[in-house]
């Protein structure tokens, strides 16, 4: 069965750390479906932004676990996911992160 482009990609991860990769390297993060590979994320970034992608770099992010500040007895954990890098072309950008235009 066929994941529709719209279904690959989950949201965009914004950190620090992804706002210097958008501004010095042209690289997007996003958090992708488990069952994506890099050639569903190439199509659905080039299909739903019209942009050129060059490179498609994909990590699992493993679950991490910490406590409650309260009682530290209760452990919480938090869900891994699969994260997805999409290098762009220099001249071509995603203007919703951004800001505002």
């Amino acid at each position: 069965m066929k994941i529709s482009d719209f279904d690959v990609l989950r949201r965009p991860v914004i950190t620090e750390k992804s706002n210097f990769m958008m501004g010095n390297l042209h690289q997007y993060v996003f958090e992708v479906a488990r069952e994506s590979t890099r050639q569903m994320v190439k199509e659905a970034v080039e299909s739903l932004f019209d942009v050129t992608v060059l490179r498609v770099n994909i990590i699992n992010v493993p679950a991490k676990r910490s406590r409650k500040a309260r009682s530290r007895r209760i452990a919480v954990r938090s869900k891994g996911y699969k994260k997805a890098i999409v290098t762009l072309n220099p001249q071509d950008r995603i203007p919703f992160f951004e800001g505002v235009e």
